[in-house]
């Protein structure tokens, strides 16, 4: 398998010039025909800030809810795919409920608007967690070590309910996704692998550890990357629900500061370096595995 080479044709190098003018002739009717000043050189204040107390630099409000996101990405990722995998098993057992019970699961996540999801958890969740904790927040000078871990992790602590239940939302939205892309790859497997695995006498649990979805996997990696990065994209919805990520960071600061292009193309650029490195991990990855199989074809 030869790597491709990076070359750019005559028509590659004009389209970059379309491009290049079309952004262009953007920002003269942004600077121009709306008297739009820029001032790009107040954003690094938002990123970072100096604590003249610690006698250090700290995140700021942007930094601050890159940071909201990622963890909120990630988590929400792990779950949906714990959850997305038992939904996709139950989907293919051979139990009617559970095959039913799936299915009404994943249709009715994959067919609710997401806003209303988010509206429809949060509002049921944040109040059972704040009755199940108490006031809903940890006692700073009690538990101080409780504190920073909750804030390293997940979010301060009085932010620890609004921030549960949004994960949570995104967790089980997304793994109704998770759950489809899994059942596609298992049932891509041949027929006969399954007769096969029955013929050396594996059960259906070790047939799916051992043959099925180690097969899977590698059909199952780009869909499954794709869903992962999208849910990354699909994090900023919990700002309706003020969770300071990103999204909810970037609306307020230009609310205050009225910098609409500057915030929005720096929150836009901070997506960004969230979701490409994935992207790029992924294809990677996939590389690998394809590698890998035609060694051991």
């Amino acid at each position: 398998m030869y790597a491709k080479r990076l070359s750019l044709s005559l028509l590659d190098g004009l389209l970059l010039l379309l491009l290049a003018g079309v952004l262009a002739f953007l920002g003269y009717r942004v600077s121009v025909q709306l008297n739009y000043q820029w001032n790009w050189g107040a954003i690094p204040q938002f990123l970072f800030r100096y604590d003249a107390e610690s006698g250090r630099w700290m995140a700021n409000y942007l930094t601050q809810g890159l940071l909201t996101t990622l963890r909120l990405s990630l988590w929400a990722s792990l779950l949906a795919l714990v959850f997305g995998f038992a939904v996709a098993l139950a989907r293919i057992s051979n139990s009617l409920y559970l095959r039913l019970l799936a299915r009404t699961f994943t249709e009715l996540m994959r067919n609710l608007p997401p806003l209303v999801i988010i509206f429809l958890f949060y509002y049921f969740l944040a109040d059972q967690l704040v009755f199940l904790t108490g006031s809903g927040r940890i006692d700073a000078d009690s538990h101080p070590w409780l504190t920073r871990l909750s804030t390293i992790f997940l979010a301060p602590p009085a932010q620890i309910a609004p921030f549960v239940s949004a994960l949570i939302t995104l967790a089980v939205f997304e793994s109704a996704y998770v759950a489809e892309i899994v059942r596609a790859g298992i049932l891509s497997i041949y027929r006969g692998q399954w007769e096969a695995c029955h013929a050396l006498g594996l059960s259906r649990w070790q047939s799916l550890r051992y043959v099925i979805l180690p097969q899977t996997l590698r059909r199952m990696m780009p869909p499954l990357a794709g869903q992962l990065v999208s849910l990354i994209k699909d994090s900023s919805i919990v700002s309706v629900i003020a969770i300071q990520e990103l999204t909810y960071q970037g609306s307020q600061l230009m609310a205050s500061t009225y910098l609409t292009f500057e915030v929005w193309l720096t929150v836009a650029a901070m997506y960004l370096l969230l979701t490409f490195p994935c992207s790029i991990l992924v294809e990677r990855l996939n590389q690998r595995l394809n590698r890998l199989q035609e060694r051991s074809a």
